[in-house]
């Protein structure tokens, strides 16, 4: 009987998880981030650079926080087509998850703490930015696709050859400016996450019980290589003297061999970690 490659309880060879823990994970992590979003926003001093854009929308266009996500989200995911991106399951829960809960956790938080002081302020914002890169870390380490704005990021990279810092700020900057324009808030949260969140993805990526394989996608093993036999010696002298130069050959053959297999052994036994 063929075995069932869905069960349950079989561990996924990619993220060392199970597909319920899997799953929770990723709706977990997607609520956590929501959250971090929200304690950002309350702190009044600048969210992440995207949440610029979409304060600017709400305050120009009247939509709900959510509506904004929402949309944002869409148009997004429409300059993935030629892009050739394509999504995951975490990239529709990425944008249904966090368009539905953000709304209810702008509410939360602001009942929560209504009027934050300046201490109030630094903490949430702190908070917030610790809180995000978990989250990040949490949700992107079940490998279910890629959200719709990094899933930009990635295409980008891959279409044009450009380095992945580059790319990214270059978004960055192009969405806080309008979302400036917009009336968004940019303050000195938004620089703040900017250079502080990518440390703590990293942080959490190497915490094996949240991310058991890491974030970097495992290596494909490398197939052994055939080193080659000795080939016959045919000699036509009648002393046989090109029998020593034959053997030189196949030394040398076996010592680039040895070389070889060293250098693969090495580069197998690497940390691809994050």
């Amino acid at each position: 009987m063929t075995a069932d490659v869905h069960h349950p309880t079989r561990l996924d060879v990619r993220t060392g998880m199970r597909p319920v823990r899997r799953a929770a994970q990723l709706l977990l992590g997607l609520t956590a981030y929501t959250v971090s979003m929200a304690m950002m926003l309350q702190a009044g001093q600048g969210g992440m650079p995207w949440d610029v854009l979409h304060q600017g929308l709400v305050r120009t266009t009247g939509w709900s926080f959510g509506v904004a996500v929402a949309l944002t989200s869409l148009a997004v995911l429409a300059l993935w087509v030629p892009l050739r991106q394509r999504p995951g399951v975490g990239t529709v829960a990425n944008v249904v998850v966090i368009s539905v809960l953000i709304g209810p956790c702008l509410a939360m938080v602001e009942r929560l703490v209504p009027a934050p002081g300046v201490l109030a302020q630094v903490l949430l914002g702190l908070g917030g930015i610790v809180l995000n890169g978990l989250a990040t870390a949490a949700y992107v380490g079940v490998r279910l696709g890629p959200g719709p704005r990094d899933g930009l990021m990635t295409g980008l990279v891959a279409r044009t050859g450009w380095s992945v810092r580059g790319v990214k700020t270059g978004i960055e900057i192009s969405v806080v400016a309008v979302g400036w324009v917009l009336g968004g808030t940019f303050g000195w949260m938004t620089v703040a996450y900017a250079l502080g969140v990518g440390p703590v993805v990293q942080a959490g990526a190497r915490w094996r019980w949240l991310v058991p394989d890491g974030l970097a996608a495992p290596a494909r093993p490398t197939p052994a290589r055939r080193v080659p036999g000795p080939v016959p010696v045919t000699g036509d002298g009648e002393d046989g003297a090109g029998d020593g130069e034959t053997e030189r050959r196949h030394a040398e053959r076996r010592r680039r061999a040895r070389q070889i297999a060293r250098a693969l052994e090495t580069f197998g036994d690497q940390d691809r970690t994050l």
